[in-house]
């Protein structure tokens, strides 16, 4: 009987590690995505700034 509460157990803690091991996964994958488009968002912005100030530099060439 005891043995069988102690399996029990380990088989309790072992499924909740596994799920708790594919929650971590679940969340670092989600973590990387969210990463990868906060990359893409500062390479577009890094962009609009730089036209913007390419077009500002003209404006100042041309005395506006």
């Amino acid at each position: 009987m005891r043995a069988t509460r102690v399996f029990l157990l380990l088989a309790a803690t072992l499924v909740l590690s596994a799920c708790g091991l594919g929650e971590t996964a679940a969340t670092a994958s989600l973590q990387a995505e969210q990463a990868s488009q906060l990359q893409q968002q500062t390479e577009q912005l890094k962009q609009q700034i730089e036209a913007a100030n390419a077009h500002s530099n003209k404006r100042l060439e041309e005395g506006y």
